[in-house]
């Protein structure tokens, strides 16, 4: 299974490897299939499927095919005086903005990516406290804190606020993983045979060759159940 641990050039051999691929791969983007990935920061369940199983796209060429977009703002809502409300309290208000503006700041979404599963991994690890030391220590690196502290990182929220708003059907629950239009509901972690079937290009990856296209995961009801989500539902105040 792909790990980052750190934010080196170059942080596994999976990512470098992929890299390198990537630019010997003529680009291919109107046929790139669309994963979005609808999240909020301090839902355990959202920071297992990045860390654990949407980092599998940099495995076997899959990424060469997707354009993977990240919206943090998940079960959160608006009051009626423009302020935020999220699920898991005002920290995880916090950390949606600074990943917003991470997203906006590397708009390369390997380096988003990058940061952002380190702090999702630094979540599931309880050291959230170090989050940080994702952003590594040059000049660039203040750019997103700087963009959470002007205000610009709420004024991202509000925009995945109205995308979320708009999902059709509504989503129920995060992780809401949606592929071409295509919302995958309790079969989220299966996203991989989703893509290649979704793909109608030529440069088909070696993951695609070796995943059955067909989805067999949810054939048994009691299989549902093994899927974790947090549900859209009313927040908890929590500090």
């Amino acid at each position: 299974m792909a790990s980052f641990s750190g934010l080196r050039p170059c942080l596994t051999f999976l990512l470098c490897t992929s890299m390198v691929a990537f630019s010997l791969i003529p680009s291919s983007t109107s046929e790139n299939v669309t994963l979005s990935l609808y999240y909020e920061t301090l839902c355990p369940y959202c920071a297992n499927f990045i860390v654990n199983h949407l980092v599998k796209l940099f495995d076997k060429g899959l990424f060469s095919i997707v354009n993977l977009r990240l919206i943090p703002w998940g079960n959160a809502f608006l009051n009626s005086d423009g302020s935020f409300v999220c699920q898991h309290g005002p920290n995880e208000c916090f950390f949606n903005a600074i990943e917003a503006c991470t997203i906006q700041t590397y708009p390369d979404v390997m380096q988003h990516f990058r940061i952002i599963h380190c702090i999702e991994r630094l979540s599931l690890e309880d050291k959230l406290t170090n989050w940080v030391s994702c952003f590594g220590m040059n000049e660039m690196a203040k750019q997103p804190i700087g963009c959470y502290t002007n205000g610009h990182g709420n004024e991202l929220e509000k925009k995945y606020s109205d995308e979320t708003a708009q999902l059709n059907p509504a989503h129920r629950f995060v992780p809401w993983v949606v592929v071409n239009n295509h919302p995958l509901q309790e079969d989220y972690e299966n996203f991989a045979s989703y893509i290649c079937k979704a793909y109608k290009g030529t440069q088909v990856p070696e993951a695609c060759r070796s995943l059955p296209l067909e989805n067999e995961s949810l054939e048994k009801d009691d299989q549902i159940s093994i899927h974790q989500v947090c549900y859209a539902e009313k927040p908890t105040s929590l500090a």
